[in-house]
């Protein structure tokens, strides 16, 4: 009779077993949810008779990232995460080959490790363990019950069926998750493209580099560039606002962390720190402090058209998203050295524009008895290349002076050549005392005879004091007509036509004449003033003279400055620089 009532037991028993597994096979094959499975599974083993707790265990190596447990006492599933390297007493458990089942008495096992104490805090003596190999570590199942008798046939066949189940629901999440994070990084790597492709300043583009990567990527990243010093922090980002400015203190000076950047951008290679590999520094358990919670570190060289730039670094709190977001950081790390090259080879021509055109400028205005100068050079072109306008003063005899102003057709290369060519040909015309219709003529057979492809307009204006202001006398060669902006308010537009020159062998100047009061002022522009053109489509040319009698008003000096930078605010659009250069007759008490 008992032994028919223990059949039948077992046999309910069995059912129930293959009824329960048989459904965790089928979530296992589809898309598990991995916490409730594991659940289902840990439940199942504790039913068994004789099992006194359940312990699971995940690691790489001798590194254990958690464990999860249930017990008879405690049926709720209990898990701890803990990211640390047991060396090679962890490792020793790691699978060898097929998936198999050894039982070990607790008390000959090392009772530091936490799965042990877990087990002996139950009361179990003996347990039944089967590793498996998971994704890029593996993992162990344990049972541990009162005595080793109760590790039967059926037990070792059941706990092997829970590890199977366990390999297939991992097998599957894996492919989900990377199929995921394939997609997740694609996505990731475009956005960050645009953000740092959406600056070419060099302080902003590594700035983005560091705030798109946190928390996105890791809980703190590090951008060195690789200047004449060595290494050079320029950027870093923490997830805990808290901690920034530890992160800063220790990627600026730690000599541990110098060396890993020298020795990354030495290989040219990329590396991932954990364990032992962060001993000495300032992250890992060993560490003081914030860095304490840094369980892995990842270096990539910045590398762009054949040049090593700096170092890309990440900071991690688990071991295994480092290793799995170290699958795509060479190609962030590609992408922000390009950006960061781009944004440097931009600065670098910004700065070699900046000094040329300086060079085609006058480096000060003279000063004139009786007259305030000013002058305003404002570049339109977000190309960078060199603008073709100009401007100068020469003293003249008689304490009077010529000014003169002008703008070659289009950038570039060919126009600054041609800038500095009219430039200087007008001022040392001028200066040896040649009329400013002979200077002008001297330029146009010049441009004519190197058969230049590019027309130039230039405007020259001689003032001369007479003792109740200045006499004035203009010429022009086909330039935008100056005006004159009385000390009233009231401005007026002086007439000047003319030819281009560059363009034919003889030519007519427009000319004429007016004359500068105290508290007057000549106003001398270029086109890009009169086209700078608004988003409704409106041309500043409409507002050039009220901008005049509003900007000139007073005896503030800096009346080109503030004319320039009114047409800066006005427009949306027009490529064209801005010049600028005014002449007022000062009042005398």
């Amino acid at each position: 009779m008992e032994q028919h009532e223990n059949r039948a037991s077992r046999q309910a028993d069995d059912g129930w077993w293959s009824s329960h597994l048989h459904e965790l096979w089928r979530a296992a094959d589809t898309a598990p949810d991995v916490t409730g499975l594991a659940d289902s599974l840990y439940a199942m083993l504790l039913r068994m008779p004789g099992v006194l707790v359940v312990v699971g265990t995940r690691w790489s190596g001798g590194l254990l990232h958690y464990l999860r447990s249930v017990t008879r006492a405690e049926p709720t599933p209990s898990f701890t995460e803990f990211e640390r390297d047991f060396g090679e007493v962890g490792a020793a458990g790691a699978p060898d080959g097929d998936t198999t089942v050894t039982v070990h008495e607790v008390a000959e096992l090392d009772g530091a490790m936490p799965h042990v104490q877990v087990l002996a805090a139950a009361g179990a003596r003996s347990v039944a363990e089967c590793a498996v190999p998971l994704g890029q570590g593996w993992a162990s199942f344990m049972v541990g019950t009162a005595d080793s008798e109760s590790v039967d046939a059926t037990m070792r066949t059941r706990l092997k069926q829970v590890a199977e189940v366990a390999m297939v629901s991992d097998r599957r999440t894996t492919a989900r998750r990377e199929d995921e994070l394939r997609r997740a990084s694609d996505a990731f790597l475009a956005e960050a493209s645009l953000q740092m492709d959406s600056s070419l300043d060099v302080e902003r583009t590594v700035q983005r580099v560091a705030r798109t990567a946190v928390p996105a990527v890791a809980e703190g990243c590090v951008l060195h560039l690789l200047l004449p010093g060595g290494p050079t922090l320029v950027s870093f980002a923490h997830v805990d606002a808290e901690e920034q400015q530890w992160l800063g203190s220790v990627a600026g000076a730690d000599p541990w962390l110098t060396d890993v950047l020298q020795r990354v951008l030495d290989s040219g290679q990329g590396l991932v720190l954990t364990g032992e590999g962060l001993e000495g520094g300032p992250f890992g358990p060993a560490s003081s402090g914030a860095g304490r919670a840094v369980r892995a570190l990842s270096v990539n060289p910045l590398k762009a058209r054949g040049r090593a730039l700096g170092t890309l670094t990440f900071l991690y709190h688990r071991v295994v998203v480092a290793e799995v977001a170290s699958r795509f950081l060479a190609n962030l790390a590609d992408r922000a050295a390009l950006a960061i090259d781009s944004s440097s080879l931009y600065e670098q021509r910004r700065r070699h524009v900046v000094s040329l055109q300086r060079h085609l400028l006058p480096r000060e205005l003279p000063r004139i008895p009786g007259l305030t100068l000013s002058s305003a050079y404002e570049v339109g072109d977000v190309s960078l290349d060199v603008g073709g306008d100009f401007y100068d003063a020469v003293p003249g005899p008689q304490g009077g002076v010529t000014l003169l102003i002008g703008d070659v057709c289009g950038r570039g290369a060919e126009a600054a050549a041609l800038t500095g060519l009219a430039r200087h040909t007008l001022r040392t015309l001028l200066e040896d005392g040649s009329t400013p219709e002979h200077a002008l003529g001297r330029l146009n057979r010049a441009l004519v005879r190197e058969g230049a492809s590019r027309f130039v307009t230039a405007l020259v204006t001689v003032l001369v004091p007479d003792g109740e202001g200045f006499r004035l006398r203009y010429w022009s060669a086909g330039h935008p007509a100056p005006l004159l902006r009385r000390a009233d308010g009231t401005v007026e537009e002086l007439p000047a036509h003319g030819d281009l020159l560059g363009v034919l062998e003889e030519i007519e100047y427009g000319s004429g004449s007016a004359h500068l009061a105290p508290g007057d002022a000549l106003v001398m522009f270029t086109d890009g003033v009169t086209e700078a053109r608004a988003a409704d489509g409106t041309f500043f040319e409409t507002r050039l003279r009220n901008a005049v009698a509003r900007q000139g008003a007073g005896e503030a000096p800096g009346f080109a400055e503030r004319l320039a930078e009114a047409v800066v605010d006005f427009r949306a659009t027009g490529a064209d620089d801005i010049a600028v250069l005014t002449a007022r007759a000062e009042v005398t008490g």
